[in-house]
């Protein structure tokens, strides 16, 4: 192409050169016309190159063979420029300097001369003969008609300015040079002659006319100091031209980079996508066709190119938050209950938390959050609405209903897609954007066999390949156990025998577990029990309490051990039964939480069988029997745990509501302490001590002063906090056999066994500061304080009843006397008490 012959090359144009290019035609050859235009061009380039040479002369052969060689020896260097598609070659120069320095002939044969060697030389692809000939032809013409337009008598008879005339020259020039190959494209692809010359070409105007200025500068040169000076220019601008390259170099390192972590990016959204494809083997075909959809939908929206690579991607990665569903809901064949969906509606959050990790470049996670928002504000997890809801969670939302609805799901069967879109219409306005509804109502058709017709080339993940190698697991298979392995075949006799005391074993197991609402008393028959039918070293019944096994009863070996132990569900032996609802058969007992890699704590215990204990609300804790040989328990023995698993769980949930009931009963809801039922029970058993022991016995009675007033100005849950830290801070003020009660309301009673009268004293007064402390604390000023009865076994009274109503009558004599020394203070008390609730 021309271009070439002035150093203008575009990276495009490489690939779409009118005479390179493969011709429209199928014979090969190229369209008619532009057959023509190419011998028209070639006939005019004859005639200016005859003339040329028949003019030609040379006032300085010397100083224009110099040129000559410089122009070839530059015309394989070509400088990209950052930005644009093309790249400029340096002798671009040469050509406007020879229309300043050197005349018409020497200029219009230096130019085709160079021009031909380029077509050849440095190019990467060597020219066929069609190119070189309508390269060297349309650059011999331009390079006339500026060399004529800049000595033009017009120009000159106006004394306009050298600078000016080399300026209109340059843009007559870069017309000349760019027009015919734009032509040639045109003509050769059918294409408009504009459009082809604005995108490809009109971008090098100002770098002409950049090289204009720099050839007036060298022109100014050459009569400054002469032309030899000029050439020896030519080695500092290699240099330059090659510390430009090596910075473009490192550009282009560094776009390589950008490019590669955007690959990478795409990796892992396709590594994301098969974890899905894990998940739920409904979902990748369901992926594909949504981004599908969603990006042309998004192209036809006008998004732009970061918002359309933000879409592609949260198309693929929308439902990666489903990861954290658990996948019987996830593969439920019927409807979710309220308590499944409102574990499906968390996956957007967690998808969208995932995805913040990846750091996209483009904005995804806001997709992902939103792709279930409706547009009239109904939808999850924050109820956005409108144009809130991000374009592209409008474009998804719209485009993954279309499609849930015409896919088959585990819990109901495909609707055609025409019935399924007239559904995705009827929500338009309500749950989707009217605008992607619209879009999505004209292409559906069209979309659905783009989709039909694009095919996987991946087969997805092997969920169902067999694998021949590999004989066992490093920790071996779940064994029944070597006695079952080696022992002897039984003849008929002994398995009868053998069958005969397994039922009446499990038969006794299942009478005393319905004799006895006694938690304790319950597990040790148990533990008896089956001693005899399943051979142990230790025996574990584990109780869940707010997601903590707890160890309720243990025997046997490593006793101390086990009863320290907590395992939180899921973790460990034990955990995991209880989590998966599923037994285990000679687990490794060394792995339960609490000793694991803990070389202080050792166990002798080699193997484990363990059975979940399920009652009326699911999974109440976990059977585990223990034994010191690796492998001890059978399949049998599994079975025997399974038959009774589900009555020791009902038996032990039963025990442990009884135990609650009994607790209630005779436990004080709010502060935890004994109640007045229990307190009378303990009174009259410390009485029985004392009376055995000839012992001194302090019963005290503590009442609040100030507590109804509390009540009323900063509520009963502000009194409830007051109660529960003065049950606390008496708790923790007595000693550890020391008893306190509440009594009801804001009275406290607590025993006091062996203190003597004269000691008595100094303990009210510490319960008293106590009191106040917590007054000062939770209300900022002296609002409360405690009134303190005492009486004291056998000195004022030899019954409960009696020593509780001289304490209670000693305690309202002192609250009198705390009234009257209130009301002699009162405006004082007042002043505080208005500073304290303001």
């Amino acid at each position: 192409m021309s271009g070439v012959a002035l150093g203008l090359q575009s990276d495009k144009l490489k690939n779409m050169d009118a005479v390179n290019r493969q011709p429209a035609r199928s014979d090969g050859t190229l369209p008619r016309k532009a057959r023509v235009f190419i011998t028209l061009s070639a006939a005019l380039a004859c005639v200016v190159l005859l003339k040329a040479a028949w003019n030609w002369e040379s006032p300085d052969f010397f100083k224009y063979a110099a040129f000559v060689l410089a122009a070839i020896a530059s015309s394989a260097v070509r400088i990209r420029i950052p930005g644009v598609t093309g790249t400029l070659s340096l002798t671009f120069l040469f050509a406007l300097f020879g229309i300043l320095e050197l005349n018409a002939p020497e200029t219009v044969l230096l130019c085709a001369m160079v021009t031909g060697i380029q077509c050849y030389w440095g190019s990467g692809v060597r020219a066929r003969a069609a190119q070189a000939i309508f390269n060297v032809s349309s650059m011999t013409l331009a390079i006339a008609v500026a060399e004529t337009a800049y000595h033009t008598r017009a120009l000159s008879a106006q004394a306009v300015e050298p600078a000016l005339r080399l300026a209109a020259a340059t843009c007559v020039l870069f017309i000349f040079n760019t027009g015919p190959v734009a032509l040639m494209i045109a003509m050769t692809e059918a294409r408009g002659f504009a459009s082809t010359w604005r995108e490809c070409y009109f971008w090098s105007l100002p770098y002409y006319l950049g090289g204009a200025a720099l050839a007036q500068a060298a022109s100014f040169a050459n009569r400054v100091i002469g032309w030899q000076a000029v050439l020896l220019i030519g080695p500092v601008m290699y240099l330059i031209y090659r510390s430009y390259r090596l910075y473009l170099e490192r550009l282009e390192n560094q776009r390589q980079h950008a490019e590669e972590v955007s690959r990478l990016h795409l990796r892992t959204i396709e590594a994301l996508a098969l974890a899905i494809d894990a998940k739920d083997h409904t979902t990748h075909d369901h992926l594909q066709r949504v981004q599908l959809y969603a990006i042309e939908i998004g192209r036809e929206l006008a998004l732009g190119a970061e918002d359309q690579e933000a879409l592609r991607a949260a198309a693929m990665l929308h439902d990666i938050g489903k990861l954290a569903v658990p996948e019987h809901i996830i593969s439920k064949p019927g409807r979710l209950t309220p308590e499944e969906f409102e574990k499906m509606k968390i996956h957007p959050i967690v998808g969208a938390e995932i995805l913040e990790r990846v750091q996209f470049p483009y904005p995804v996670v806001p997709i992902v959050r939103a792709h279930h928002e409706k547009w009239d504000g109904s939808g999850y997890p924050y109820g956005l609405a409108g144009e809130a809801i991000p374009i592209g969670a409008r474009i998804l939302a719209a485009v993954d209903c279309l499609d849930a609805l015409a896919s088959d799901r585990q819990y109901r069967r495909a609707l055609p897609l025409d019935e399924a879109m007239k559904i995705v219409i009827a929500e338009s306005g309500k749950a989707f954007d009217p605008r992607v509804v619209e879009v999505l109502a004209r292409r559906y058709v069209e979309l659905e066999a783009q989709a039909q017709s694009v095919k996987r080339e991946d087969g997805g993940l092997s969920h169902d390949v067999k694998i021949a190698r590999g004989e066992a697991p490093g920790a071996g298979f779940e064994s029944a156990g070597p006695q079952a392995a080696k022992a002897a075949p039984m003849d008929f006799l002994t398995s009868i025998a053998a069958a005969r005391q397994e039922v009446q074993a499990l038969f006794e197991i299942s009478q005393d577990l319905g004799n006895s609402l006694s938690l304790d008393e319950t597990l040790s028959v148990l533990a008896v029990r089956l001693r005899k039918i399943i051979p142990h070293h230790s025996f574990a019944i584990w109780v869940c309490r707010e997601n903590v096994l707890q160890p309720d009863y243990v025997s046997g070996d490593d006793f101390r051990l086990f009863s320290a132990l907590e395992i939180p569900l899921g973790q460990g032996l034990s955990g995991w039964v209880a989590e998966n609802r599923k037994p285990i058969l000679n687990g490794n007992p060394s792995v339960e939480p609490g000793y694991l890699n803990d070389p202080a704590k050792f166990s002798t215990l080699r193997a484990a069988v363990a059975v979940p204990l399920e009652g009326v609300n699911g999974v109440i804790g976990v059977l585990s029997l223990y034994h010191a040989e690796r492998d001890a328990f059978t399949k049998d023995h599994l079975r025997i745990l399974l038959a009774i698993s589900s009555k020791i769980g009902l038996s032990i949930e039963n025990a442990i509501r009884f135990r609650q009931a009994e607790s209630s009963a005779t436990t004080d809801y709010l502060t935890g302490l004994p109640n007045a039922r229990s307190l009378f029970l303990q009174l009259d058993s410390e009485l029985s001590r004392s009376r055995r022991n000839h012992a001194p016995l302090a019963v005290m009675v503590l009442d609040l002063d100030g507590f109804k007033l509390v009540n009323d100005r900063f509520g009963h849950l502000e009194g409830n906090k007051v109660l529960r830290a003065v049950a606390a801070r008496l708790k923790h003020a007595c000693r550890e056999y020391d008893y306190i009660a509440r009594m009801g309301g804001d009275e406290f009673v607590v025993l006091l066994a062996g203190v003597q009268p004269e000691d008595v004293h100094g303990k009210t007064g510490q319960f008293q500061q106590v009191v106040k402390d917590i007054g000062r604390e939770l209300f900022s000023g002296n609002l409360l304080t405690a009134s303190i009865g005492v009486a004291h076994f056998p000195g004022d009274g030899t019954d409960a009843e009696q020593l509780l109503a001289e304490a209670d009558r000693q305690m309202y004599k002192e609250k009198r006397t705390h009234r009257r020394q209130n009301q002699g203070a009162e405006p004082g008390w007042k002043s505080e008490w208005a500073a304290i609730v303001q």
